[in-house]
Formats: C-alpha cells, sequence, structure tokens
C-alpha cells in the first residue's frame, strides 16, 4: 500500500490522511469520504505494462493492493475472490447483431456473487481494526459474502434480511454461521433497525456506499476488465483498454459507483484513453433512480412499497448513490433503464439456454436491459460491451441447519412503538446468551474456539492471552464457563484451576481444558474432578467441543 493515502469529504473537499475506523469529516461530519492515492508513485512502481512487477503477481484483487485501503496485507481476508473470468457471449451476439459482448462471470467468486468483493476488504479492514462483530442489512448476496469471511476471519455477523430475501440465501447465510435476523419489512426500514441495533450495542455497522472499503473493494472490477480486454487487443498490444459499455442491475448502486471509480482512476494514470458509457439497470417494480433521472431530477424517487417479486433489487431509497451515477451519466453517457420480472425471467431463460449461463434473478435483470438498449439502438453493433453476471444462487437445504437459524420479527412488532417494539425483540436475542471465557495464550487457537462457538450458539466470548489475565477475567466477569488452555508462560493453566478452586466465588464455574500438551498420569491425576472435560487440539471436531460446552454448561 502507498505511504500516502488520503480521505477526501465529497461536500467540503477537507482532506486528511486514511483512517480506518473515521465515519465522517472532521471539518463538516458529513459521512461521504472518498480514497484518494498517490497515483504517480502507485504507476511508476507496478501498474504500468511495460514493469513487469504487476504482471508477476497472482491474479485476483489483492493483486492491486497498492490501491486498496489496507495497511497490512497480513491482515488480508481471502477466499479466491476476483480473478472472474471474461467470457464472450458468441450466441448471444448472434442473437443481439453485437459481436463484441462479454461477461464479467462474478458467479465464480466464493460465495457465488461479486459481494465476495465488498466482503474480502470490508472484513480485512474489520480484522486489521481488531473488530470482533459487525452488523450488516442486505437484500441477500452482502449477507452471505460477510458471513463467509466473518467465518474466515473469525467475525460475527448479525445479518438483517428482509422477507423478501429468497429462504436460501437465508439458509446459506445461516450455514456460515451467521445470526440472521428476518425482518417482516422493506429493506431500507431493515437497514434502520440494523444500525439501531448495532449502535444499542456498540457493535460495528457495515454502511455499504458509505464506506470506503466497499467502494474500494468494486474498484477492482474496472481493473480487472481492463486488464483482461488488453489480451484481447486486435493490434497485439498490451494495452489496458476500457469497454464502450458497462451494464449492471442495481439495487444500492455501490457495484457501478465503485466500478466507475476504479475506471477514473485507470485514466488518470494514463492506462486507458476514455471512460466507458454506463448502463444501470432497475426492475419496475422497485426503480427509484430511473424513474427520477427519466424526469431529469437530481433526487430519486423514493419507492416507500416496492412491487416486485426479485427482493434482491428491492432498494427504496438508493440515496446519495443516485446523484453520484447521474453525474457520471452526464459527465461520460450512457442510461438508466428498467424492466420488468417477467422480462427479467425470460432473460434467465435466455442466458441459460442459449449460454448456459445460469444466474439468479438480480444478475438476469442486466441481461433483460441489455435486451432493450440494443433493441432501442442505444448499443451499436460494433461496441464492445461488458455485462456484469453479479451473482447465482447456491441453495442450502433446510434439513442441513435444523430449527431456529432465524430471528423473525413479525408486523405486531414493528407496529409497537420502539424502544418497546423491534428494538425490544431484538434484546430478548440476550436470553439466551451464556458467558465463555477463554484463557489460551495462542491466537490461532483462540480463533478457532470463538469462531466455533460464534456459528453455533449465541454466546457472549471474553478472552485473555495468559493466566494471570484470565483469572482477572473470571474474577470480573464470572462466566458461566471457562475454556482453558494448560501450557501458559508465568500462570499455566494448572495454576488458573487451583485458583479459581480455591476462591468459593468461582469454585463451582464449569471448566473445559483443551490443550496440545501430552498429559502424564499424575497431570491426569491433579485435573480429575477439576474439569468438566478435557479436549486434544488438533483432535476434536466443533461437534465435540459444543457438545461439552452444552454439557457444562448449567441448566
Amino acid at each position: 500500500m502507498p505511504k500516502t493515502v488520503e480521505m477526501t469529504c465529497l461536500d467540503c473537499g477537507e482532506r486528511a490522511p486514511f483512517a480506518p475506523m473515521q465515519l465522517a469529516c472532521a471539518h463538516c461530519g458529513s459521512e461521504w469520504l472518498e480514497a484518494r492515492y498517490d497515483y504517480a508513485a502507485v504507476v511508476t512502481r507496478f501498474a504500468a505494462p511495460d514493469s513487469g512487477a504487476h504482471l508477476r503477481r497472482n491474479p485476483g484483487l489483492w493483486r492491486y493492493h497498492e490501491l486498496l485501503p489496507l495497511r497490512d496485507l497480513a491482515h488480508a481476508v481471502t477466499l479466491g475472490e476476483g480473478n472472474t473470468p471474461l467470457i464472450p457471449l458468441p450466441n448471444l451476439g448472434l442473437m443481439l447483431g453485437c459481436a463484441n459482448l462479454f461477461v464479467k462471470d462474478e458467479r465464480q467468486n466464493p460465495s457465488g456473487s461479486f459481494k465476495d468483493r465488498q466482503a474480502a476488504l470490508a472484513v480485512s479492514v474489520m480484522k486489521e481494526a481488531d473488530i470482533r462483530e459487525a452488523v450488516v442489512a442486505s437484500t441477500g448476496n452482502v449477507a452471505i459474502s460477510y458471513a463467509a469471511y466473518g467465518a474466515r476471519a473469525g467475525i460475527k455477523v448479525y445479518a438483517f434480511l428482509t422477507s423478501l430475501v429468497p429462504p436460501e440465501k437465508m439458509r446459506e447465510c445461516a450455514l456460515y454461521g451467521a445470526q440472521v435476523i428476518k425482518v417482516t419489512t422493506t429493506y431500507d426500514r431493515s437497514k434502520e433497525l440494523a444500525q439501531a441495533f448495532a449502535r444499542q450495542r456498540g457493535m460495528y455497522y457495515d454502511r455499504g456506499l458509505r464506506s470506503i472499503a466497499s467502494v474500494e473493494s468494486m474498484k477492482t472490477l474496472a481493473y480487472e476488465i481492463a486488464e483482461q480486454l488488453a489480451r484481447l487487443n486486435p493490434d497485439g498490444s498490451a494495452s489496458w483498454r476500457a469497454p464502450d459499455w458497462y451494464v449492471q442491475s442495481i439495487s444500492g448502486g455501490l457495484g457501478p459507483v465503485g466500478a466507475m471509480k476504479g475506471f477514473r482512476e485507470l485514466q488518470t494514470m494514463g492506462l486507458i484513453d476514455r471512460l466507458p458509457r454506463l448502463a444501470c439497470i432497475q426492475v419496475e417494480g422497485c426503480a427509484p433512480m430511473v424513474t427520477a433521472y427519466r424526469r431529469d431530477s437530481e433526487t430519486p424517487d423514493v419507492v416507500v412499497s416496492p412491487r416486485t417479486h426479485i427482493g434482491t433489487l428491492a432498494t427504496g431509497n438508493p440515496g446519495r448513490a443516485y446523484r453520484i451515477l447521474r453525474n457520471y451519466l452526464q459527465q461520460h453517457g450512457g442510461t438508466m433503464e428498467s424492466v420488468s420480472d417477467e422480462e427479467t425471467f425470460r432473460a434467465m431463460h435466455v442466458m441459460a439456454k442459449i449460454e448456459g449461463l445460469s444466474m439468479e434473478p438480480g444478475a438476469a435483470a442486466a441481461f433483460a436491459g441489455l435486451f432493450k438498449l440494443v433493441r432501442h439502438g442505444l448499443i451499436h453493433p460494433d461496441e464492445t460491451v461488458v455485462i456484469n453476471c453479479t451473482g447465482h444462487t447456491f441453495p442450502v437445504e433446510s434439513e442441513v441447519l435444523g430449527d431456529g437459524w432465524a430471528q423473525e420479527l413479525g408486523e405486531a412488532q414493528l407496529a409497537q412503538p420502539e424502544p418497546e417494539g423491534v428494538l425490544a425483540a431484538l434484546q430478548r436475542l440476550d436470553a439466551r446468551v451464556r458467558s465463555i471465557a477463554i484463557i489460551d495464550d495462542t491466537p490461532d487457537t483462540v480463533r478457532l474456539l470463538r469462531r466455533i462457538l460464534q456459528a453455533r450458539g449465541n454466546y457472549d466470548i471474553h478472552e485473555a492471552e495468559d493466566g494471570r489475565a484470565g483469572l482477572a477475567l473470571i474474577r470480573e466477569r464470572r462466566p458461566d464457563l471457562v475454556i482453558l488452555d494448560l501450557m501458559m508462560p508465568e500462570v499455566d493453566g494448572f495454576a488458573v484451576l487451583d485458583a479459581l478452586r480455591a476462591d468459593e466465588a468461582t469454585r463451582d464455574i464449569p471448566v473445559i481444558v483443551v490443550t496440545a500438551k501430552a498429559l502424564t498420569p499424575e497431570e491426569r491425576a491433579r485435573l480429575d474432578g477439576q474439569t468438566s472435560s478435557l479436549l486434544q487440539k488438533g483432535e476434536f471436531t466443533d461437534d465435540e467441543l459444543l457438545d461439552d460446552v452444552r454439557k457444562a454448561l448449567p441448566e
């Protein structure tokens, strides 16, 4: 990462050094901050086509780490995101009379959508900031991605999902260990509830488009497309190239906002000579940007009650995203178009049957929009068009999860005044919480134990990295259960056990020992009667740990 990364306020222009957890401009209080880099230094060091260094890197999102806001790559959380193929669409091209159609196949990201780019960078920034719990509101794919990357990083994710979200997406989110909170209201209302929930509990709330990490992650779409198109240059040159059109279905607008920032940065660095025209596609039942754009309005036409079966595109109030995208269209060309649910479902059939690409409705809307733009003559036969195939749903069978994987809030609760209504209902999650202290000096072990507990139960987890700190923690917090390592410096696990059993206030707290030490008969005898169970590191499963936890916890 370059030495110089600044945050520039989009409202007052104030500039400051990048700080991951600074959420507002120190000068005017605006939450709209944009990352800026030393582009001259970056292009000299790695991005110039003749430098060679960039090309020797592994492909993927982190290939461009100098232009991403993470201080130390050691904190990067990755599942192999990015480097998705740019696939020609010869059959569709023949059908539409356009020879240069390409799909950016974001289905091939780890959890099946382009939101893995967002989660990879956002969760990495959280990890670097030592955030342990995060709250997101989502129409589906964001929650799945954050749940997956949160699992990888040891971060507990609370996902607020509306009842419009397909059950398959909810089940997949739950499978990764996130706490799914299903809210029978609109997506915009669910965002308000999620933010209130996070504020109430002092948790980190992911702010989507207002998050620098989220916007910066989507730039990598532009970088990859320009680099991939370079390999197709008819003159054989290695010059990066922008398409004539970039087409994407949109809900909140984060994807194209980030992608267009990426193309602008490539132009700033002299790597491309022009910017693509942008086509933003929405569904007719929830098209606040399209209707406003057609009226030449500066503000979106907020949709209070979306009327669409495509829940992943049901953002009724896109806020500032509309103004950002409208400004881009006015400066560089493009359009906004809406499609019906029926046109979207037809596009799903077309793409599956003629190109072998099965996609979710939210992705198919972009192709339905493409069909309209070609038919209306906005996209010309000789133009190069890249369509973002944003995601593919991978169903999770309900039997895998069993019962109780979602917390549901009904209309009756929503109708009550806050906090007696919704937030009070959310607070009832605490009724099942049990407090557990993990005392271990190995960070990887702590992360694993915490992850198992987070994924399979609603536990209040506290940690200490040595026996002395562990004893202080136990005496202060009085946990319901202690998970203890034996081999620690200064005060080891045996000494911790002796101290607990000698103190009347702590002697009855159950203890599970998890150790890598091969115990002698004498040591086993010393533990006899003092612990609830003994597990050997590297030889127990999550089920075994959870079984022992449940047995040890008092009723």
